[in-house]
C-alpha cells in the first residue's frame, strides 16, 4: 500500500494509492472481485474511520477500480484517489452493531506499557505532517509499543472477522473450521516472513509471532525448548489462541515448518494451559494447503524499502 496525501486545510484533503498490493491480488480474478473490494468493502471501511475520528467526515472517490482494460494495460497510476471532507452539514456516520461487540473485548481495553519519553529518539508522532514515516527515527521504547499495537490491531481485526463468520456460517463447527483455516494460513506465512527477515529459529520465531503477542494479551512463555501457554485475555475473547492446543496443533505446525519443514510440535495440557515442544522428523512435511493459498498474495513476498518523508504543507 503506497499512500500519498494532500492537505488543503483542516477540513479538506485528498489521498491516493500510487500502488495497491490488494488490487494486484484480486485484479486477475476479474472486475466482480475488484468491485467487491474497492466498493463493497472500502465504502463502509471509510465510514468506520469517520466513526472513530470525525463522524461528519466523508471519504469519496475521485476515481477507483475496476480499471478499464485500456488503462489497466497502461498500468494506470495512481490506482485510486479519494477526497476527505469534513462539513457540519454532513449527516453523522453511524457505527455498525459489530463495533460495540468488538469494543467490549479485552483486546479493545488492553493497557500496554507506556513509551519511555527519556529513551533516545522520537517518543510520539508530534511534529510536522509528513508523507511517510521514518521508523528509524523512533526510540526503542516507541518501536516496541508500535509493534505491540500492530499485533493487537491484528487480534482486533480477527475478532471482527469472527463476528462476520459466525453470522454467516451454517453451524458453530463450520465457523471454527473457517477460523482455523484462516489462522493456519496466517501462522505459516507470518512465521516465514519473521524467519526470513531476522534469521530466527523455531522458538524465537514463535516468540515474535503475532499469534502470541502482545505479552499483555496472550499468556505465552518461550524457553530454549518449549512454548508454554496459560489462560489469558486472548482466551477470554475467544481469539486466535483458542484455536491452538492439544487438540488443535496445525497452526503451530504451520509456524515451525516455515522455519524448517522437518519440524513438528507435540502439545500436552488442557485447552487453555498447555506446553508445546518442537521436535524434528526424519521426513519434511508438505505445505498446508492454507499456507500455499495464502502465498498467492503479493504480500507474502513483499519486501520493505526505505523511503524519504516529505513534509506536507497546506497551501
Amino acid at each position: 500500500m503506497d499512500f500519498r496525501y494532500t492537505v488543503h486545510d483542516p477540513r479538506h484533503g485528498e489521498f491516493r494509492l500510487d500502488h495497491c498490493g490488494a488490487l494486484m491480488d484480486v485484479e486477475p480474478l476479474g472486475p466482480d472481485y475488484v468491485r467487491s473490494m474497492c466498493h463493497d468493502i472500502e465504502d463502509p471501511t471509510f465510514d468506520a474511520t469517520a466513526v472513530a475520528s470525525n463522524a461528519r467526515a466523508q471519504v469519496r472517490p475521485i476515481h477507483r477500480p475496476p480499471r478499464s482494460l485500456s488503462r489497466q494495460e497502461a498500468d494506470q497510476h495512481p490506482h485510486c484517489a479519494w477526497t476527505v471532507i469534513i462539513d457540519e452539514s454532513h449527516p453523522e456516520v453511524q457505527p455498525i452493531a459489530a463495533l460495540a461487540e468488538v469494543a467490549a473485548s479485552r483486546a479493545a481495553a488492553l493497557q500496554l506499557d507506556p513509551i519511555d519519553a527519556s529513551d533516545d529518539g522520537q517518543a510520539d508522532y508530534a511534529g510536522p505532517l509528513v508523507s511517510d514515516l521514518d521508523f528509524s527515527g523512533f526510540s526503542h521504547s516507541a518501536l516496541v509499543r508500535i509493534a505491540d499495537e500492530v499485533c493487537l490491531q491484528m487480534h482486533l481485526l480477527n475478532l471482527g472477522f469472527l463476528i462476520a463468520v459466525r453470522a454467516r456460517a451454517a453451524t458453530g463447527e463450520q465457523a471454527t473450521e473457517i477460523a482455523s483455516k484462516q489462522l493456519v494460513g496466517i501462522a505459516g506465512v507470518a512465521a516465514e516472513r519473521i524467519h526470513r527477515a531476522l534469521g530466527t529459529g523455531p522458538l524465537q520465531t514463535l516468540a515474535l509471532h503475532p499469534l502470541l503477542n502482545p505479552a499483555a494479551y496472550v499468556g505465552a512463555v518461550v524457553s530454549d525448548s518449549t512454548l508454554t501457554v496459560s489462560s489469558s485475555p486472548a482466551h477470554q475473547d475467544g481469539g486466535w489462541i483458542t484455536l491452538c492446543g492439544p487438540d488443535s496443533v496445525r497452526p503451530l505446525q504451520a509456524a515451525v515448518r516455515a522455519v524448517d519443514p522437518h519440524l513438528d510440535v507435540e502439545v500436552t495440557g488442557t485447552a487453555t494451559d498447555w506446553t508445546a515442544t518442537v521436535v524434528r522428523r526424519d521426513e519434511p512435511a508438505p505445505d498446508f494447503e492454507e499456507v500455499a493459498v495464502t502465498r498467492f498474495s503479493t504480500g507474502s513476498a513483499f519486501t520493505f524499502q526505505p523511503r524519504q518523508s516529505i513534509p506536507i504543507t497546506p497551501v
